[in-house]
């Protein structure tokens, strides 16, 4: 449902502030379709941006009060809600005829308590990486990645919350994927051999990679003199696919769906990411934030300025888009599995906070080489407090 300004608002009078991520990835896109829409509506959107892990962390309600929208990551739908700073976008029948044009869970992942919260602009999930100019394929299976990883040529972003992803998706690929509603996250035993299998991993490659974001390991992994080749959990960055990216003076970087643990296995229970673009409840102008975001959410945008503006979008209609594979080493193609068979994070109030915690104690545990059971114990007690 396509909203449109009432007749006392001059499109021309109207500027729309907004917040997104700082990546080529999160900012770009925006400025391109805005260029359009400006055109098209003579609406003007001004952007601004904030670090990554001020993404993951910052509160949302803060942000509200300074911007007309702003991109979300859908773990803050629970904590939004509650305060009541957001606009619901939509009722549950649209909710359903949206449902089949994004890939995966990208439109349920903003959908809480029967309204849609932000409309899905960016889809993404852990996959695996690797120099296609160094390795022609990448490890068929977890021992194999684990014995390049013996040789220094593995790297994988487990700076936090990275290190709880990873750890949430290795729980997903052994068939015990975490429990949303509780009463404990993870079960024990099967979550301590996901534990385990990230323990053994974060004591081969470097100690670095504790510091890292998937930004950062794809930007060392892109150098030309780089040594590693692979990463075995990581967000998946079209970005860094495409031809000509860096200006030419990177190494291209392919993408496809998760390892299994086992030979046969299926890529299910990555943790899923992306983006969302949400209207603030108090902006004073709201139908005009609410019109830009279904257009750029929608398939003629996401299809055309989005991508060609360097997005990663979240339209089934785009991950389909011959060209769009083409320039970018089919990594639409080859990560689209993972992405339908993603695993949704928690969303109620309190769970950033968890996030946070669970990832900082994660964390602790990996550079000491902690055993499993204390661990997962550790974080299932996070979990609970925080639902309190």
């Amino acid at each position: 449902m396509l909203c449109s300004l009432t007749n006392d608002v001059n499109p021309a009078t109207v500027t729309l502030r907004g917040m997104t991520w700082d990546h080529p990835r999160g900012y770009d896109p925006l400025v391109a379709c805005s260029a359009v829409w400006e055109t098209r509506t003579g609406v003007r959107l001004e952007w601004e941006r904030r670090s990554l892990q001020d993404f993951e962390s910052f509160p949302v309600a803060e942000l509200a009060q300074r911007y007309d929208l702003i991109v979300i990551d859908h773990p803050h739908v629970g904590q939004i809600t509650r305060e009541h700073c957001l606009v619901p976008l939509d009722d549950g029948a649209e909710i359903a005829r949206l449902g089949k044009e994004y890939v995966g869970a990208s439109l349920a992942s903003y959908v809480w308590e029967g309204r849609l919260w932000a409309l899905p602009i960016d889809a993404a999930a852990q996959v695996q990486a690797w120099r296609p100019d160094r390795l022609a394929r990448p490890p068929a299976d977890w021992r194999q990645m684990l014995d390049l990883a013996a040789t220094g040529a593995v790297l994988c972003p487990l700076r936090p919350p990275h290190d709880l992803m990873a750890l949430f998706t290795l729980s997903g690929l052994s068939g015990s994927p975490a429990r949303v509603d509780g009463p404990e996250l993870l079960a024990p035993a099967a979550a301590g051999v996901a534990y385990e299998l990230l323990r053994e991993l974060a004591s081969l490659i470097e100690p670095a990679c504790l510091a890292l974001d998937p930004i950062a390991v794809l930007e060392r992994m892109s150098r030309p003199d780089c040594a590693c080749v692979c990463s075995p959990l990581i967000y998946g960055y079209v970005s860094y696919s495409r031809a000509g990216a860096n200006g030419g003076a990177r190494a291209a970087i392919a993408f496809g769906d998760l390892m299994p643990l086992m030979p046969g296995g299926r890529p299910a229970g990555s943790a899923l990411g992306g983006t969302g673009i949400a209207v603030s409840a108090r902006s004073p102008h709201r139908q005009a934030a609410i019109e830009f975001a279904y257009w750029v959410a929608g398939r003629e945008a996401q299809r055309g300025p989005y991508l060609s503006g360097g997005g990663q979008p979240a339209s089934a209609a785009a991950w389909e888009d011959a060209a769009a594979n083409g320039g970018a080493l089919d990594f639409y193609r080859n990560t689209r599995a993972t992405l339908e068979s993603a695993w949704l994070r928690p969303r109620q109030a309190g769970y950033m906070r968890f996030q946070q915690a669970a990832g900082a104690r994660l964390l602790q545990a990996l550079e000491s080489g902690e055993p499993a059971r204390s661990v997962i114990a550790a974080i299932n007690r996070l979990f609970d407090g925080a639902q309190a």
